[in-house]
């Protein structure tokens, strides 16, 4: 693991306040990060995509992602999905700031395509996770899924499938008063 990753405890002060205020218990003991800590404190759009998207909702996707680069605004998400890892590509190819939070613990190794994002600063990757948390499972995914959303201003939605975890995330969402929309009518 790199050197400049940082864990922080709960009782830290720069632990996220909004995670404790919108997990409570559920909130991660601590968090490990690489990379840099101050996007946290930026404006963040939540970022979900099911994995099985209509194609017409893909291009739009695509699109928007491109449309946030430009304009320069934070994106968090898990970059999980297929479309998801795609628009990470698109946004690593910009200057815009990406909040990437894995569904286990922190990568051992660093993809390529993220090694010059986190040099520049543009980058932060958060894990919820221990390290005995080594593959991403659904509970993970789940429990990362509302890590996201909990640290989000507003989440977009690119396609939900019914009945799957974004479905019920947006009823989480609802009780927190975050503000949410999707590309695509579920």
């Amino acid at each position: 693991m790199d050197d400049s990753a940082l864990t922080l405890a709960t009782a830290d002060a720069r632990y996220p306040a909004r995670l404790r205020g919108r997990l409570g218990e559920a909130a991660p003991a601590q968090l490990t990060t690489l990379g840099n800590l101050d996007l946290l404190g930026l404006p963040k759009t939540g970022f979900f995509c099911s994995a099985r998207c209509p194609g017409n909702i893909i291009l739009a996707t695509y699109d928007l992602t491109a449309r946030w680069r430009d304009e320069g605004r934070c994106i968090i998400s898990g970059f999980h999905s297929p479309v998801e890892q795609e628009c990470l590509r698109i946004l690593l190819r910009g200057t815009s700031p990406v909040i990437l939070c894995p569904a286990r613990n922190l990568p051992t190794r660093i993809p390529a395509e993220c090694q010059t994002p986190l040099a520049e600063g543009r980058l932060l990757i958060l894990s919820g996770f221990t390290a005995a948390e080594k593959r991403a499972t659904i509970e993970l995914a789940t429990r990362r899924n509302a890590l996201v959303a909990a640290l989000a201003d507003e989440i977009c939605f690119a396609h939900i499938t019914p009945g799957g975890q974004s479905e019920r995330l947006t009823h989480r969402l609802k009780e927190w008063g975050i503000p949410f929309s999707t590309l695509s009518k579920p």
